[in-house]
């Protein structure tokens, strides 16, 4: 996708957005990804792939550290270096307590966007297609941290179809960790969207079972994005552990005390993890 700075504030309205004058991000170059392949794809002319221009995220140093820590449903809430919060599939519920500065949302239900975002909020960044046929567009840089996302399509219940470009995987890039929140995804991903991802060492993966995909279907996505770091979200009515047996004994899994993990790049596990919160582990 063409890399831009958000400069609008997407404010959630009853029945549709309406976009109002927002402050600018923090930095007025364009943001390059750290997480993008390096090789050049002549088929994915819309990517633009990681290069050693400057960038203001270079700033940041590989002995930072990012605390995640879950809220509850598919909200996790991201601190960074620099102390920017941002909280995932936001519903004015979860993690609204201290106010994040950015918030992400996607539109499956009403438990993953909320229609009336606290005031306090600088950034509001709704995942779903407002009306552009190629979906929405996030590039936000925010001190240390850069914030994008890849549309997908969401199943329209009692339709029988999908709704276009109404989910997004948002992609969180700080102190050089490349963060993954799959949001309410509800089909596999096609080569495109790995590529438009690219790396991932941290992944939020919904694991209802159902709701989303299937426990297969999960565990297959994630094999395949191979992350050092699984952390689950969205458990509705099943044991985490069906999950994880899915995933098969390549993949370790290990239950944190509390509901907060802290991680380094230079401190991943060197065999892929899934990391359970406590209040999860607790359900199942």
């Amino acid at each position: 996708m063409p890399f831009r700075l958000t400069a609008l504030l997407s404010v959630i309205t009853a029945g549709s957005l309406a976009v109002l004058p927002q402050a600018f991000a923090q930095s007025t170059d364009e943001p390059v990804s750290k997480c993008l392949a390096i090789a050049q794809n002549t088929t994915m002319p819309r990517v633009m792939f990681a290069s050693m221009t400057a960038s203001p995220l270079d700033l940041m140093t590989e002995d930072d550290e990012v605390t995640l820590t879950f809220a509850g449903h598919s909200t996790w809430v991201i601190e960074t270096p620099e102390n920017v919060r941002i909280a995932t599939d936001f519903s004015g519920f979860w993690g609204a307590d201290p106010a994040p500065r950015i918030v992400t949302m996607n539109r499956a239900h009403s438990s993953h966007f909320t229609l009336n975002p606290n005031s306090d909020i600088e950034f509001v960044l709704p995942g779903w297609d407002t009306g552009n046929a190629l979906g929405v567009d996030h590039d936000l840089v925010v001190d240390d941290v850069y914030v994008r996302n890849v549309t997908t399509d969401i199943r329209r219940w009692g339709v029988g179809d999908l709704g276009t470009n109404q989910n997004s995987i948002f992609i969180f890039e700080v102190a050089g960790l490349c963060i993954g929140h799959l949001g309410h995804l509800h089909h596999p991903l096609t080569e495109d969207h790995f590529i438009e991802i690219g790396r991932l060492d941290v992944l939020m993966a919904p694991v209802d079972g159902g709701l989303t995909m299937s426990h297969v279907g999960m565990a297959q996505l994630t094999q395949r994005l191979r992350s050092s770091v699984v952390l689950p979200m969205h458990l509705r009515g099943n044991a985490i552990s069906s999950f994880i047996n899915m995933m098969g004994a390549e993949w370790k899994s290990e239950f944190l005390e509390g509901d907060t993990i802290t991680l380094n790049i230079r401190s991943l596990p060197k065999q892929p993890t899934i990391f359970v919160p406590k209040s999860l582990a607790v359900r199942g």
